[in-house]
């Protein structure tokens, strides 16, 4: 038959595609989201479940181009929202090239791993890596005990590690030789983000997650499930010369009980300012303009298990 092509310049393929961290709460997974791309993309709290909207941040190398998906933590569900996050669990983790799964240097593998990781063991096809985080806290010794306990884990249920890497994300250490080590578990592909994005998510959802994770911040004992935040309008303020531009953020927080409202608020409006001043300065590094942000608290009563007010609230 017809003779064939070769090729001559040894190129490298260039490899495109998904990867997502799992791992319990405070596992790191969104510390080293921010060091591989970079920049601050998925919001970092050491509350469970403040990671909702599957927030990507995307690692630009040339011969690669890895785009991170951020699940919600899968966690047993009490409410309708919880059993919807982990539907959105299971699809994405059935969908990406391969995932990172996340324990932490300085904690011994515990019930909630290892529940991740017997869902995981499911999941036949994706190629799994385990990374342990936060080696910078630990002595060799104690990071020693825990690859291998990792290594028992994977074979008490069946899981082939692709992998078993430490990094410390906070040092920078070994964060891009993780991106050496995911790359080429990726598919042969053209990149599928223009070169300057870092996250295909819309800026208002992004927006929303920042003053969420505000405000979060200092009402440890409340909830974390109820607070929703919507951002109902960005726009450019008219009477402003180009040179400087204001951008008027309209955005509503969501609670469940009306009970709720005066610890979002505090003592003579004191905690919503804070809340306000501190996403304020996030969303303008995120965005790269100055901000007017009007924000207001209102109840949505038991968001969380009514179906509509969850479609209302973008989940």
């Amino acid at each position: 038959m017809g003779a064939m092509s070769v090729r001559t310049e040894s190129t490298v393929p260039h490899r495109a595609g998904f990867a997502c961290f799992v791992g319990r709460p405070n596992a790191g997974k969104s510390t080293l989201t921010n060091a591989l791309v970079g920049t601050k993309v998925a919001i970092t709290s050491n509350r469970p479940q403040t990671t909702r909207h599957t927030v990507r941040g995307i690692v630009h190398r040339p011969d690669a181009q890895l785009v991170l998906v951020d699940t919600p933590g899968l966690h047993k569900p009490r409410t309708l929202l919880g059993e919807r996050l982990n539907d959105v669990v299971r699809t994405t983790w059935s969908e990406v090239d391969v995932i990172g799964f996340c324990l932490p240097a300085d904690q011994k593998i515990g019930p909630g791993d290892r529940y991740i990781a017997s869902e995981l063991a499911d999941i036949k096809k994706t190629p799994k890596v385990a990374i342990v985080t936060k080696t910078d806290l630990v002595d060799s010794k104690t990071l020693a005990a825990q690859l291998l306990a990792i290594d028992q884990l994977g074979k008490e249920l069946g899981i082939e590690w692709t992998e078993i890497i430490p990094v410390s994300a906070v040092g920078d250490k070994q964060v891009s030789l993780l991106a050496d080590l995911l790359v080429p578990l990726l598919p042969e592909s053209p990149a599928l983000y223009p070169e300057g994005d870092l996250t295909d998510e819309p800026e208002q959802v992004m927006v929303a997650e920042l003053i969420r994770e505000a405000a979060l911040e200092g009402v440890r004992d409340e909830l974390p499930h109820s607070i929703a935040v919507v951002v109902e309008e960005m726009l450019p303020r008219d009477d402003r010369p180009a040179d400087k531009p204001l951008l008027d953020i309209h955005a509503n927080v969501y609670i469940e009980r009306p009970s709720q409202k005066g610890i979002i608020i505090g003592p003579k409006g004191k905690r919503l300012k804070e809340v306000g001043t501190k996403s304020r300065k996030h969303i303008e590094a995120l965005l790269g303009t100055p901000v007017f942000l009007d924000l207001h608290v209102k109840v949505a009563k038991d968001w969380q298990r009514d179906p509509k007010q969850l479609r209302k609230l973008g989940f």
